[in-house]
């Protein structure tokens, strides 16, 4: 005879007749949740004007800690309890103010039956926008209904139809058209570009490109952890390392040769903006660090046959050493420091290792078949992934501001290494400091591209766009909007808009490479192909399209 306890039935919290549920989610770093929480709670007094204005009320699903300073969910745990205890089939609302870890309720919001609206704030310094964009990928990967939308004052007509349209609805839909789907039989596939992409494909899917990371699972981006069998089928199989190996390999590098890769990189003209005080400040000893880590990432992209690298750093790495991303950045171009092996030998001469920022599967993708393709047609081959920051307009145009968390190759930067400045990352973020390359993306012609998965299909947007280098008051304007201590790229997208890339893209990320405007075109089409021909599903971005169209 079994005996048994039944585990505890939380008390519901459900919702009147027009009255939704607000959720919000934000970083596991509680400094980080303490700073955001002021513009948290004015954007959440926004919506409940809004939605008074519309008939409805909001009711909060979880309090706000006052002994924690903030109303944020900051685990999953937490995250799980507070959805265990929410009605079915309530309406819920996920107010997103600043950065923050999908993984804290995405798998709570998989099992939710009621409507979702997944809501951004479109700002420079705490950008709500990014982490909607994360968890909208997440979820789409996850196979999760859900809904999306953004405003800056959520005050504006377009929000204001939007979340009528939900709330009457209980979803909302956005214009995709500017998304254009290849099929396998598309005519590019038998153009001489089409031809280069195959080949390259093929040699892909028969070689492999083997992608190292050291620990995956990045700051809760479910989306940037594919399926290995998603991987495995594409030809890019994951080798798995572990950062505790990382961090033993960096200890075999000798004072003299980390001595040795800073002085070459004063040498070639990069500023470091040197103090004494560690704990708030850059110092040589935070550099000198990264610089072993540098030399530790090459030897084993060499040991283990790499075509990729990358590090996962947030949790983990950064409560042990200096941050990531100058190795990162510095390993990523061509021009780099001689880095030997163990008997001496210079790992990777005159090419960049493609570094996959944040352990971003969706990224590491289609970085390395822009790497490999540009390799093959002798065009520089440097490619880095950026965060969907934000932007605004400046005399009438809309440009993005791309901005990825600490570094990028000098090659995309204006002046190179020279044009680079070394920060220290935020305490906030990094106890151990570690040197940034800042600077201004260079201005040129671009292809972008982002792979997600839906199911185990690997799903890639691909597109073209225009870096721009915008006058010095303005960039500086971003700049101090943003996050200063980090590189910024100005750009305009091709044919996309702000509205249609909020609506459609499935990541925070996106990957660039640059390429001259004479061959953009050519790349372009080999490039889906070669993607096509490793069996991921191609969607062309905006203008880019007319590259594929009376072929």
């Amino acid at each position: 005879m079994l005996t048994f306890t039944p585990p505890n039935r939380p008390k519901l919290i459900t919702t009147q007749p027009n009255e939704v549920l607000l959720v919000t989610n934000a970083d596991l770093r509680e400094p980080a949740n303490v700073t955001c929480w002021p513009t948290q709670s004015l954007y959440e007094q926004r919506l409940a004007d809004a939605l008074n204005t519309l008939g409805y009320q909001v009711k909060r699903a979880h309090p706000v800690d006052k002994e924690r300073g903030h109303g944020f969910i900051s685990n999953q745990r937490e995250g799980s309890d507070i959805f265990a205890q929410i009605a079915p089939d309530a309406p819920v609302i996920v107010l997103l103010t600043a950065w923050q870890y999908s993984h804290h309720i995405a798998p709570s919001l998989v099992h939710h039956r009621g409507p979702i609206l997944l809501l951004a704030n479109f700002d420079g310094t705490w950008p709500g926008l990014v982490g909607m964009l994360c968890m909208a990928g997440c979820l789409t990967s996850l196979g999760c209904h859900y809904s999306r939308l953004w405003s800056e004052t959520f005050t504006d007509e377009f929000f204001m139809k939007g979340l009528q349209t939900w709330l009457d609805d209980g979803f909302l839909n956005h214009k995709l058209d500017y998304l254009y789907p290849l099929k396998a039989t598309d005519a590019v596939m038998g153009t001489p570009e089409g031809k280069i992409g195959r080949e390259m494909g093929q040699a892909m899917l028969r070689d492999k490109a083997i992608i190292g990371l050291f620990d995956s699972f990045c700051m809760g981006m479910i989306n940037g952890v594919f399926p290995q069998k998603s991987m495995i089928d594409i030809g890019m199989p994951i080798e798995s390392l572990s950062q505790s190996a990382l961090l033993v390999e960096m200890q075999k590098v000798p004072q003299s040769l980390r001595e040795a890769c800073l002085a070459w990189y004063q040498s070639q003209g990069m500023t470091f903006k040197f103090g004494t005080n560690h704990s708030n400040e850059l110092t040589r000893d935070q550099v000198l660090e990264q610089c072993a880590m540098m030399i530790a990432m090459a030897r084993f992209t060499k040991r283990f046959g790499l075509s990729a690298v990358g590090v996962q750093y947030q949790q983990g790495l950064k409560d042990s050493c200096a941050a990531s991303d100058f190795a990162e950045g510095a390993i990523g171009n061509s021009a780099r420091f001689p880095i030997p092996d163990e008997n001496g030998e210079i790992i990777a001469p005159n090419l960049p290792i493609t570094c996959i920022n944040e352990v971003d599967m969706g990224s590491a993708i289609p970085q390395v078949i822009m790497a490999k393709l540009l390799q093959s047609l002798n065009i520089a081959s440097e490619t880095t992934l950026h965060d969907i920051r934000w932007g605004s307009e400046y005399e009438e145009t809309f440009y993005w501001d791309f901005e990825i968390s600490g570094a990028v190759p000098f090659a995309h930067l204006k002046g190179g290494i020279a044009g680079a400045t070394g920060y220290r990352q935020p305490p906030m973020f990094f106890p151990f400091g570690g040197s940034t390359i800042a600077g201004q993306g260079k201005k040129g012609r671009f292809i972008w591209a982002r792979a997600h998965y839906e199911g185990l299909q690997v799903v890639m947007h691909i597109g073209t766009g225009t870096a721009v280098e915008l006058p010095d008051a303005e960039f500086e304007r971003r700049r101090l909007a943003t996050n200063y201590e980090w590189p910024l790229l100005n750009a305009v997208l091709d044919g996309v808009s702000r509205d249609s890339l909020m609506a459609g893209h499935q990541s925070n990320h996106l990957s660039i490479a640059y390429v001259d405007e004479d061959v953009l075109g050519n790349v372009v089409q080999a490039f889906a192909a070669q993607a096509m021909t490793q069996n991921i599903h191609v969607l062309i971005a905006g203008d880019a399209r007319r590259y594929f169209i009376h072929q």
